[in-house]
Formats: C-alpha cells, structure tokens, sequence
C-alpha cells in the first residue's frame, strides 16, 4: 500500500472537516447574532396578533334547521 497516498487523503479529510467545522462555526454564530437583533427589533415593532373571529349564527336560521330535522325524523317511521 502507497504510504503517500494514505497521507495525501487524510490531509484532504482534514482540510474538508475543518470547511465544515469553520462554516457550522460561523453559522451558528449568526444565528444567535440574529436572534439578538430580532429580540431588539421585537421591542420596537411588535408583532400583531390576530384576533379569531366568531361565526355569528342568525336566529332566523334556526327555525329552518328545526323544521328541516322534523322531517328527517318524520320520514324514518
């Protein structure tokens, strides 16, 4: 087995695994960078939550839907 060969790959897998390590490094960095700033941000511009709106049901409609169930339980006798 080439000895040369070997040494050339690990010198290659160590360059590699290190680019990875320093771009996680740099990313992760970021990440909590930003998060600081948005922290800040959200003092001055809060979010706006929104407000769930009910379905208003009408009063007329219920007279309709008890007439409609009266002859559902009519028509199975």
């Amino acid at each position: 087995m080439n000895l040369a060969l070997l040494e050339d790959g690990f010198i290659v897998m160590i360059i590699g695994m290190g680019t990875v390590f320093v771009f996680l490094s740099i990313m992760i960095f970021a990440m909590h960078l930003n998060g600081k700033v948005l922290q800040v941000l959200n003092k001055f511009f809060p979010e706006e939550i929104p407000v769930e709106k009910k379905p208003v049901q009408k009063s007329d409609n219920n007279e309709e839907i008890a007439l409609a169930i009266a002859c559902a339980m009519a028509g199975g006798k």
